[in-house]
Formats: C-alpha cells, sequence, structure tokens
C-alpha cells in the first residue's frame, strides 16, 4: 500500500471537513445507529426508487437479449468497484467513493446517452436551458427523490456536500493526464455546462477517473460479445498492443488501467497515468466512439428513443390546463404523472410531503420542466409502456 494521498482524505483531520459533510439541514438520529456519514448517504442512495430503477436503463445497448450485457446499474457497481481499489490504494475514504459512486448516475435518462441528446433538444426549445445527466443528478437528489422519514414523512434525500459534489462533477473526458480537486465549495447549482469544475474532494476525482476506466473496458467486452467487432478485433489488438489470441475482455483492460493510475499518481502531480498508458486511454476512446457509440447498428434505436420521448413528451404537455380531459384519453399516462407531480406542486398536496415544493402549475415552463424530470426518471420499459399506452386503441 502507498498511501500517499492520506493526508489528503475526507475525514475529521481534512481542514475542509466541516464543507464536506455539510447538509442542508440535519438528518433524524436513531439512538442505536452505526453508521458515518458517508455510509449514511451509500444506505439512503441504495434505498431510493431512483436507484433501483438504474437496472432497466441502457448502458450502451438497448433492451439486450443477452443477460449477460452491462446495463446502467451494473456499470454503477463496475465505478464503485474501481474507484474502491484506487482509494483503498492511494490513502482516501473509501466509504466516500462508494457513496458518490453509487449514486452518480442517477440522474440518467432512459436509453442512455441518446435519450439524454433528445430530453436536452426538448428543455432547450420549451424552456431555453439543456439537459444533461450530472446536473439532473444533483437536481434529482436535492429536489426530485424522497425517502420515508422515521415519521413517516416524505422528504428530500438531503445528501452530504461532498457526495452531492461527486455527483455533478463526475463527468467530462480527462483530456490532460492529471486531475486535482479544486479548493473553493463552490455553490453546486453554478453549474452551467458538464465538466466546468474539477471536483472538490480527491475522491470525487478518483470517482471521476474511475467512470472512464469502467466503460472504455466493459463497453469493448459487449461489443465483442454482441459480433459488433469481428471485422475490426486486429484493429483492437494493435491498439491495447496485444498479440493475437491474447484475451481481450474487461478485467484484463480495468487492471492494467487501475495499476498504472495507482504507480503513477501523486499529490504533486494529481491522479495521473504514464504518457503511454494516457495514450493507449485516447487510443481506445477513438476506436470506442468509431466502431461502438457511432456504429451503424445502433442508429434504428437512436430513431426509436426519439419517437417514444417525444410522444410522451407531447402528451403529457397538451394535458397542461387539460388535465381531465386527457386523462380520459390517456389514463395511464395522465394520472401516473399528476400522482407524481402533486408530491411536488404547491396546491393542496398530502401532508406526508415534507420536501421541497418546486412547481407552481400556473407557471408553464416550470410544467414543461417537470415533465422532462418526470421522463427522466423512466426505465427504458416504463418508457416503452407508456409510449404504447399512447399509440394502442
Amino acid at each position: 500500500m502507498r498511501d500517499l494521498f492520506k493526508d489528503y482524505r475526507a475525514d475529521e483531520k481534512n481542514s475542509n471537513w466541516e464543507n464536506i459533510i455539510k447538509r442542508e439541514t440535519p438528518l433524524y438520529q436513531r439512538d442505536n445507529d452505526l453508521r458515518s456519514e458517508f455510509e449514511r448517504d451509500y444506505t439512503r442512495i441504495i434505498h431510493s426508487l431512483g436507484y433501483r430503477r438504474l437496472k432497466h436503463k441502457t448502458q450502451v445497448y438497448f433492451s439486450p437479449e443477452n443477460d449477460h450485457i452491462c446495463t446502467r446499474i451494473e456499470h454503477v457497481v463496475h465505478v464503485e468497484s474501481i474507484s474502491y481499489t484506487i482509494a483503498k490504494y492511494l490513502g482516501l475514504n473509501t466509504e466516500l467513493t462508494k457513496a458518490i459512486a453509487t449514486s452518480h448516475d442517477i440522474g440518467h435518462s432512459p436509453f442512455g446517452h441518446e435519450g439524454e441528446k433528445i430530453l436536452s433538444e426538448i428543455l432547450m426549445r420549451d424552456v431555453g436551458k439543456r439537459f444533461w445527466h450530472e446536473k439532473n443528478g444533483l437536481e434529482f437528489v436535492d429536489k426530485i427523490e424522497l425517502l420515508e422519514d422515521n415519521k413517516k414523512n416524505y422528504q428530500n434525500m438531503n445528501l452530504t456536500y461532498a457526495v452531492r459534489d461527486g455527483i455533478i462533477s463526475h463527468c467530462g473526458e480527462i483530456d490532460e493526464n492529471a486531475l486535482k480537486p479544486r479548493k473553493e465549495a463552490i455553490n453546486l447549482e453554478e453549474y452551467t455546462m458538464p465538466n466546468e469544475y474539477a471536483p472538490y474532494t480527491w475522491e470525487g476525482c478518483v470517482v471521476k477517473i474511475a467512470d472512464k476506466i469502467s466503460y472504455l473496458g466493459r463497453d469493448i467486452e459487449d461489443a465483442i460479445t454482441m459480433g459488433i467487432l469481428d471485422e475490426h478485433l486486429d484493429e483492437l489488438y494493435k491498439v491495447l498492443n496485444n498479440s493475437e489470441g491474447k484475451v481481450i475482455n474487461n478485467t484484463v483492460i480495468i487492471n492494467d488501467l487501475i495499476y498504472d493510475l495507482c504507480l503513477n499518481s501523486t499529490p504533486e502531480k494529481g491522479l495521473c497515468f504514464s504518457d503511454e498508458m494516457f495514450e493507449k486511454i485516447n487510443k481506445l476512446k477513438a476506436f470506442n466512439y468509431k466502431y461502438i457509440y457511432l456504429s451503424e447498428q445502433l442508429r434504428p434505436c437512436a430513431e426509436y428513443y426519439k419517437l417514444v420521448l417525444n410522444r410522451i413528451y407531447d402528451t403529457l404537455k397538451a394535458s397542461y390546463n387539460n388535465e381531465e380531459e386527457m386523462k380520459k384519453k390517456y389514463p395511464r399516462l395522465i394520472k401516473d404523472f399528476y400522482d407524481w407531480y402533486m408530491a411536488y406542486y404547491d396546491g393542496k398536496r398530502n401532508s406526508k410531503y415534507k420536501n421541497k415544493v418546486i412547481f407552481e402549475k400556473e407557471n408553464e415552463k416550470e410544467f414543461y420542466q417537470a415533465i422532462i424530470y418526470y421522463i427522466a426518471g423512466m426505465t427504458d420499459n416504463y418508457a416503452i409502456k407508456m409510449y404504447e399506452n399512447i399509440v394502442r386503441f
């Protein structure tokens, strides 16, 4: 164990500790609770409905018949495992990396990054804002996801600053071979675009890199399994500097990347790879984009996603000031949406809801924003079911 970062870990000795564990309001306490602040965050995340829905959200491949192809929740588990290994070796707080990693993709829409692009187009057109899953993830844990407390009231998740920061700061390609945390505990609502700021903690930086390590290897393994790379394996061997016949799978790629990162990182240089490995990473990313993410096989899926999400959005949009009439036409979708919506609306809502009020029905743009939040929380399966509810008579 190198433990080179132990003096910078997120614990009581860290000069930023009060900022790191800060919550909007104190959590209720139990007499028999053994958990730390970050352990409480972790269990709050895994108990949330949003986390559970990740098992039915696309990572890269939509609705694969092969049960062994990666979904969003499996990607999250990989990121948690990778970040744990790195943080433990470097002497950082593994409880914090676990909480950040487990929640980092909770803001993802159905249908992966293609779904994200579609919702962003709609939101920009009707509200004048971009949709990006990191920002949505922060807004989700701050405003949308509700947990039942010990008095049977439903309240917001109220996570620590460090975990919330890790969610919104996790994305962005590592284009420069060094990553260090920022020094300021900024208001996280000031983010205007992905990758605008570095994470606030070293642990957040670890998760950000672990996210990239995870998808590079696993997306290749899945593409090989599905036969998408059959004609490009020779090129892949060259990128990896592997001799033909040597195994190419997720565990081999991940292990090489983790080992190189841990060997080369220092508090002075930041989290970084060797120049040779960093060059290989860039070649792998270029390979993945060319033959996987932009492949002809995935284009029909993108067209289907656009059809499904736009039809759901347009149907819900038409219910503004027209709820009862639309409910007669599309009872399942409209009822489900308004049941959800009333938990956040400043109206006669059930007294069990103690969460933030974030919508006023009289504000049309806020209503459209509410629809986007609602759709973003859907699983692939539920979105398709609601689409079929609209088009079938």
